[in-house]
């Protein structure tokens, strides 16, 4: 490495532009993204992080927190500023007897599944395996298993977290309990948490996936069907629906008993006569990592999403009405998602029936306008009935967007938080929430 420039570090792992695996660490999942940090610090313990933020703070440095590099405008890294690189902190311990997980800031998803699921054991935990078990849980955490389990953040026992003054604190619902609030669901806000210490349900290792595809163009009465039979869907049952190029697919993921799955299916011979059925089981890891993308950062991407307390017939008839160049999905909640009372975390919106999330990925820049168009069209048609936003599809939303994602009294309540913890806003580089004037 390179030390004649730039701030002279000899206790971290330091990376400059040219040093060897600069360009992989600064790499996240968008193409258009190329964001350069002055400095990459690798961490691998919470003092590392302390630490970088005294580094950042010498040398008046941006700070960026990166762990799986999902945020599509690649928030986590600061173009000329200083990048907390948490990947090196990827360890998963569970106590089966216990039914916990300890898991460092900077594992990916794949990592807690693969450590729980030789117990039967898991906890909710997204849709992608190689996304930051830390950036999905701070926003909230959807995933298979929340409608039985609750979010990702509803299964938080406790959290280590490093402030911006550099101190090493641990939020619960006994200890800094208003930070505990926040961190369930408030973002990135507040710190980097280099530890979280997860509950752990016995889940069983199977999963079973059923879908029903229709021409898009003839599919209304089924969307209706397969929307008001997810009302009384049994919690293991999470409702899906999607449409890409003229083809609209329907039905569920249940995790549990695959013969129980298929008993359940049954009912969704309401939805009529499709032009094709597909019925699969799996593990519950193979379901964890089928929607993995292999073409990962060398792809561009653009995403919009949308919640729903409601979803009456027009929007399901804009969602058939998709175009060729986006993916359109919806996903239930409802359940154990519903059943935390709304107060209990920073978390939003648990009246929440649909996720709708719409998402284009393409390689040619020649396509960047047309693509990112094509998203925010799609979206635009079912925003007059939407209810907010989930925070973790926030893009380039701004502002705007965490108006959309909080309620006032929330961002309030969140912003006094923020005041407490990071009165110059150091952490700002996340779906922003500016603290609270003194």
């Amino acid at each position: 490495m390179d030390t004649t420039e730039g701030p002279a570090v000899t206790e971290l792992d330091v990376l400059r532009p040219g040093d060897g695996g600069y360009d992989t660490s600064r790499a996240v999942w968008n193409a258009m993204v190329d964001h350069r940090p002055a400095v990459v610090v690798r961490c691998r313990t919470a003092d590392d992080v302390v630490a970088a933020l005294a580094l950042a703070r010498r040398d008046g440095l941006e700070v960026g927190v990166r762990c799986g590099g999902h945020s599509v405008v690649g928030h986590g890294v600061p173009d000329g500023g200083l990048m907390i690189d948490l990947t090196p902190m990827g360890a998963v311990r569970v106590d089966p007897d216990r039914r916990r997980a300890w898991v460092q800031g900077g594992a990916l998803l794949g990592a807690l599944d693969a450590a729980t699921q030789p117990f039967g054991l898991a906890t909710t935990a997204g849709n992608v395996s190689h996304t930051g078990v830390g950036g999905l849980t701070l926003g909230g955490g959807m995933g298979w298993l929340a409608r039985r389990c609750g979010l990702a953040c509803d299964n938080v026992v406790a959290y280590e977290v490093v402030t911006a003054a550099g101190e090493i604190v641990r939020a619960s619902a006994d200890e800094r309990p208003e930070l505990f609030w926040a961190l369930r669901g408030g973002g990135g806000n507040f710190g980097v948490v280099t530890q979280f210490e997860f509950r752990l349900h016995d889940v069983g290792t199977r999963a079973l996936d059923v879908q029903l595809d229709f021409p898009a163009d003839a599919a209304a009465a089924a969307a209706f069907r397969w929307r008001d039979l997810s009302a009384d869907a049994p919690r293991e049952a999470t409702y899906t629906a999607h449409v890409h190029d003229g083809v609209a697919s329907f039905g569920f993921v249940w995790v549990g008993d695959p013969e129980q799955g298929r008993a359940h299916a049954a009912v969704l011979d309401a939805l009529g006569t499709p032009a094709g059925r597909r019925v699969t089981e799996l593990s519950y890891l193979d379901l964890q990592t089928r929607e993995d993308d292999t073409a990962g950062h060398a792809v561009r991407r653009y995403w919009k999403g949308h919640y729903f307390s409601d979803l009456p017939d027009a929007a399901l008839e804009a969602l058939l009405a998709h175009g060729p160049d986006v993916k359109a999905g919806l996903q239930a909640y409802g359940g154990a998602i519903a059943e935390v009372p709304d107060d209990d975390a920073a978390f939003s919106q648990r009246a929440t029936r649909f996720e709708y999330v719409v998402a284009t990925g393409w390689t040619d820049p020649a396509e960047d306008a047309r693509r990112i168009a094509a998203a925010r069209e799609n979206a635009a048609l079912l925003e007059p009935y939407a209810s907010g936003v989930y925070v973790n599809v926030l893009a380039d939303d701004g502002a705007a967007g965490v108006r959309r994602a909080y309620p006032p009294a929330k961002l309030a309540r969140l912003a006094a938080v923020k005041r407490e913890y990071d009165p110059d806003n150091v952490f700002h580089l996340n779906q922003n929430i500016p603290p609270a004037r003194a």
